[in-house]
Order: C-alpha cells, then structure tokens, then sequence
C-alpha cells in the first residue's frame, strides 16, 4: 500500500471511529448558527462549550463575539483543522482532543450541540451530572426528550438548567 493508501485509510478510520461514540461530522448550517448564538445570549467573556466542534465553525463564530470557547472533538483531523482555523482566537479558544461524554466539563455558562436525537436524553443526564452553576444549552435540530425548550426558532432549541 502506497502513501496515497495510507492516508485515505487514516481519513477513513479518523472519520468512521468518531461513529462509534457519537454523530458523524456535519457541518452546521450558517443560518442555524447565528440563530443559536443569539438565542443563547451569552455576554463577552462568558464561556461557551461546544460538544462535538468539528471542523470550528461555531468555535470561531463564538470567539469573534468575544466569548471563551471550548471545543472537543474526537476527530484527530477536525481537531488540527479547528486549532489552525481558531489560531487569531488563541486566548479565548481551547480545542480539547477528548470524549466528551467520558471528559470532566470546565464551568461554562452555556452548551452547544448538533448531535443526534438518540443522543439527547444521555447528553440531559450528563449536564445535570457536570452542571455547577444555572447553564444554557442550544441545540441544533435535536430535543431534549421530556423537557420543554425556553425558546425555538428555526430548528434551534435553547433550554436551560438550573
């Protein structure tokens, strides 16, 4: 097997392992994001957790209104891809190369998702477990299951724990 082999085969098992644990990379769509971001509401210097951020969209997106991001992916690619798209941010932006159902959260003062709906009532069970203080989260296109959202708008849903 060549070179050219050898990296298709690595593109392959970087994308596929991430299947295991949670939801293949899809990018979020720029219309959702903004909607999410401002149903959120977070103010400068907040911190915003993004579970699963890809290839750093959101990340970048949330870093230029001036919050703290941190981001983790188990994409090894996606993470290199984040880290080089966030590097103007590099004081409010952390990329974490970790699970994050298996990870211990820092405190943050909002949540944002785009995972699957098969996932929604795990990731509820998780932030009640981690939250240390009243937490926002928005999600893109998936529920909570049994808990009613504040506000929705275009597929985003924004709940909040206390």
């Amino acid at each position: 097997m060549g070179w050219l082999g050898l990296v298709v085969a690595a593109v392959i098992l970087c994308f596929g392992f991430v299947l295991i644990f949670g939801a293949p990379y899809l990018p979020t769509l720029s219309k959702q994001l903004r909607i999410a971001l401002d149903l959120i509401e977070l103010q400068p210097g907040q911190t915003l957790l993004e579970l699963g951020c890809g290839d750093g969209k959101v990340l970048l997106a949330a870093a230029q209104r001036g919050w703290q991001v941190v981001g983790y992916e188990l994409n090894p690619l996606l993470v290199l891809l984040c880290k080089w798209r966030t590097r103007h941010y590099r004081r409010q932006v952390r990329v974490k190369w970790r699970n994050f159902w298996t990870a211990s959260w820092p405190p943050a003062d909002g949540i944002f998702v785009f995972v699957l709906q098969r996932q929604m009532g795990k990731l509820n069970n998780k932030i009640v477990q981690e939250k240390q203080q009243k937490i926002k989260l928005v999600s893109f296109a998936f529920t909570v299951p049994g808990k009613r959202p504040l506000k929705s708008r275009d597929g985003v849903y924004l709940y909040e724990y206390r």
